[in-house]
This record gives structure tokens, C-alpha cells and sequence, in this order.
């Protein structure tokens, strides 16, 4: 009787409730399949997730980010300061500068003389986002892009401005924002890195990169950023050697790691696996990367809307444009580097051919992800390490002028993967000098892009030397009114 009942009350008898027990079996095998690093209950923090698995929801899939290395000036790009030009000349007021800290190159200077830009700016958008003459293309997208004009950081010089941007610290030896996404997410293509960097160089006063940007810091081997040259060899020493088929590459390569995984099992060093999966990863980009990096067969209205430029290996347009291939690959993470924004003196001249060089290509990148159906997760992020000064470096001419580092507030701008377009965010006082609303630090800017990634920017971690590290370090919020 009992035993009617509860058939009766929970429809389910031995025939059913078998039925569905095989179901969640067959479940749990197929998840185990799939996702075996979530079945393998070996987490130090059963609160964490395996790598590989988003902590949320997100539109975000892959990232581009423009890097403009050297600083851009802000005021003349995104943020008009038109009392600049009426004070012209006139000393920085010391209530406005509040004894902030300055570099050695100004340091000494007698006085601050006020210089505006030589640039017109107009309104654009529905948000009616301030864009200097000197970037028409990009003022044509300013519906699709955030810009924030109140980013700041701690650095005053480049080099540990520019490592604590991409790292999380001034100092060297840490992993780059591209390393931990490939560590925390993985990569969509088994043919591809998760990470890849290009390099150009602009006409204007440039400042040097180094490998420590895209390192992998204390990460395995396989998450540094994999650099892709403009020589013939897009990749250097992946061909094969004269003399050596693909066959016989691969009979070589399945040998050696059999001695690798025996000497795995001898010393037990995690770097052995690391080497496996990078001489794995080497043959199979053998077949993915001249396919990748072969621009020929891209229709005339994709040249025509990046520029001629771009079928000239190395400049700036012909990265925007193997960028966007490599993200329509599934490459988790794509870092260009484009160098000569380090505008101490004639910046009239350098700044306007680094515009050139980078405007029409930097549009050209959003209309075609747009036109493709990507934008949407993809998160593109254009900007420099810091932001210059309102004053002029040294002599002040009718002519021309420079302008010092300043790292209390820049421009940046976003666009994609969930972040609101048609938007201008943060406020900076009318000289362009100190933030008075809705700051933006370095490294509320690394736990935004980590959050449109899916990833929370203090769960994703490693441990290492006896604490556990992130790319955040212990600070960082995200900026949720930049979320679509």
C-alpha cells in the first residue's frame, strides 16, 4: 500500500526511476567528456572553476586591443579643453597642479605656460562625443565606442607605466593581461595560440617594447604572447627545415615526446608538458598560419576600408586587418603594439602622422567586425599607458609645442563585447588636469575587460611563492556603467 502511494504521489515507479537515473549518468559521462577538469574533484577551493569555464555569463569572446605605445595625447584626441586656448601661455595655476609629482623632465622647469591643441574638435554621436579633427575616421564610429576619459594610473615614465597596464605591476616577471586570458579561458582554436602579438611603428618619437609585455610571467609556457613578424616567416622558425617533409616532422615530433613524457615521469616538471603542447601547437600552425596571414584573397572593399596600406606587411593597417582574421579565428587575445606617440616636442607634426597612420584602420577594424556580426563579442580597446600634460615641455613657440607625461588622466576608448557604444564617460576639470568624476584606475580598467570576458578578476588566480596572484593584484572594480 505504502508503496502505491508514493508511485502514485511522485509519478515515478522502478521503471521510471531507472530511466532517469540512466539519463544523469549518461549525463555526468558526456559533461566528463567534454569538461573532464570539471569531474576530477581535485580543486584546492571547490568554490573555483576549472580553467576553461566562464565565472558568467558574457558577450565578450576575444579581444583586440590597439595599443598606442607612447601616450597618445588626450587633448588632442578625446577630451577638448577650450580654456587652454583662451589661457595660452599662462602658467598652470599651482591650485590646479597641488604640488603633483612631475618627471625629470619638466621638474626644473621655471614654469608650466598653458598650451590648447592646434586641433579643431566637433561633436559626434548621439552622445555627442568631443573628437579632434585629427581622427575623422574614428569620429564616424563614435556610436559604436565608449570613451573614457578618466583613466589614471600610478607610473610617471613609460616603461613601468606601459608593464603595469599589461601586467598589473611595475615590475617585470608577472603575466600579461593576454596570458591570463589564455590561462583562465583557453583558446577557441586548437590550430591557433590563445595569445598573439603584432608590432608597428609609427613616423613620431617611439618608445621600445619588450617581450616582458606579452611574457607569461610564472604561467606555463604555453600562455606568452606568440609574436608574429612582417618577414616572410610570419612566425619565426615554425617551417620546416630544408630537407624535412611534414611526415617526417611529425614522425620526429611524436618521437620526441615520448622522450618528453618519460622524462615527465622520471623529474615530474611541469614545464616538460609545457613543451609537449608547444611543439604540438608548432606543427599544427604550420597549416593555420599561412593561411591566416595571407591577405590576398580579402575582397577590394575590405582593402579600400582599411587602406592600401594594409597589404604591406608590418604597418599598422595590415595588423588591424590580420587582427581581425585572427579573432574570426578564434584567437582568444590579439595585442598590437603600434609605436612613435612619445610627443616631447613638434607634436604638431609627429601627432598628426600618427593620426594618419592609425585612424583610418582603427574605424576600418569595428565597421568590419560589425559588417561581420562580431563586434558584438568582440572587445576591441584603443589607448596609451598614460596621458600628457596641459602645459608645454620646454619652449613654447606659435608653431609647435610638446607635451610631458601625465598620469593622472587619459583617453581611452572601447568598443564591443558588452560595453556601451555612443557613450562618453568620466569628466576631467576644464584644464584637462585632475579627474572630477567617475575615475577610472588601471586596474578598475583590468577587472572591467575581465569581466566582459566572463571571467571575475578576484577568483581567476594562481598561486605562486606562497600567495595567490591576479591580474588585479588586491585592487579593482568594475566600471558597470560602461556595460551595455
Amino acid at each position: 500500500m505504502e508503496k502505491e502511494f508514493l508511485e502514485h504521489r511522485f509519478n515515478v515507479n522502478r521503471r521510471h526511476f531507472l530511466g532517469k537515473m540512466a539519463l544523469g549518468v549518461g549525463s555526468a559521462a558526456l559533461g566528463s567528456l567534454l569538461i573532464p577538469e570539471l569531474f576530477k574533484g581535485n580543486a584546492a577551493n571547490m568554490d573555483e572553476l576549472p580553467l576553461g569555464i566562464k565565472h558568467f555569463a558574457s558577450k565578450a569572446k576575444r579581444i583586440i586591443m590597439l595599443f598606442q605605445n607612447g601616450a597618445p595625447s588626450q587633448l588632442e584626441s578625446f577630451d577638448y579643453k577650450p580654456l587652454l586656448n583662451k589661457m595660452y601661455g599662462q602658467d598652470l595655476p599651482e591650485s590646479i597642479r597641488q604640488g603633483q609629482r612631475l618627471t625629470g623632465m619638466t621638474a626644473n622647469q621655471e614654469s608650466f605656460p598653458l598650451v590648447g591643441s592646434k586641433f579643431g574638435f566637433k561633436q559626434y554621436g548621439k552622445s555627442g562625443t568631443w573628437v579632434s579633427d585629427l581622427f575623422p575616421k574614428i569620429a564616424e564610429i563614435t556610436d559604436d565606442i565608449c570613451v573614457i576619459k578618466t583613466v589614471n594610473t600610478e607610473a610617471i615614465n613609460h616603461d613601468p607605466a606601459l608593464t603595469f597596464l599589461q601586467t598589473g605591476s611595475q615590475q617585470g616577471n608577472r603575466p600579461s593581461m593576454g596570458a591570463w586570458m589564455s590561462y583562465g579561458l583557453g583558446s577557441e582554436n586548437k590550430n591557433l595560440p590563445a595569445f598573439c602579438v603584432l608590432l608597428s611603428r609609427g613616423k613620431g618619437n617611439g618608445q621600445g617594447v619588450y617581450s616582458k609585455l606579452w611574457s607569461n610571467g610564472f604561467l606555463d609556457s604555453v600562455h606568452q604572447g606568440v609574436q608574429f613578424s612582417a618577414s616572410e616567416d610570419p612566425v619565426l622558425y615554425l617551417n620546416n627545415p630544408a630537407g624535412t617533409d611534414m611526415k617526417h616532422r611529425k614522425k620526429m615530433l611524436d618521437h620526441l615526446a615520448m622522450l618528453n613524457h618519460m622524462s615527465f615521469e622520471d623529474f615530474g616538471d611541469p614545464q616538460i608538458h609545457a613543451k609537449i603542447q608547444q611543439y604540438e601547437m608548432a606543427y599544427r600552425m604550420q597549416t593555420a598560419v599561412p593561411e591566416i596571414t595571407d591577405l590576398s584573397k580579402e575582397p577590394d572593399h575590405v582593402i579600400k576600408m582599411y587602406g592600401t596600406d594594409c597589404m604591406i606587411p608590418g604597418t599598422y593597417a595590415s595588423n588591424c586587418l590580420l587582427a581581425r582574421k585572427l579573432s574570426e579565428s578564434g584567437v582568444r587575445f590579439v595585442q598590437l603594439y603600434h609605436q612613435g606617440w612619445d610627443q616631447h616636442g613638434n607634436l604638431v607634426e609627429e601627432m598628426t602622422g600618427q593620426a594618419k597612420d592609425v585612424d583610418q584602420a582603427s574605424a576600418a577594424l569595428i565597421k568590419d567586425l560589425k559588417q561581420r556580426g562580431l563586434l558584438d563579442e568582440t572587445l576591441v580597446i584603443w589607448g596609451g599607458e598614460f596621458g600628457r600634460t596641459n602645459y608645454c615641455q620646454g619652449k613654447l613657440t606659435e608653431d609647435n609645442y610638446g607635451r610631458d607625461h601625465h598620469p593622472k588622466c587619459y583617453s581611452i576608448w572601447m568598443a564591443g563585447g558588452g560595453v556601451k557604444g555612443g557613450l562618453s564617460y568620466g569628466e576631467t576639470d576644464e584644464f584637462g588636469y585632475n579627474i572630477i568624476k567617475d575615475p577610472v584606475h588601471v586596474h578598475d580598467l583590468q577587472a572591467t575587460i575581465m569581466h566582459l570576458m566572463g571571467l571575475d578578476h578576484e577568483k581567476l588566480t594562481y598561486k605562486y611563492l606562497g600567495r595567490r596572484f591576479r591580474l588585479t593584484d588586491v585592487h579593482g572594480h568594475v566600471v558597470k556603467d560602461i556595460l551595455a
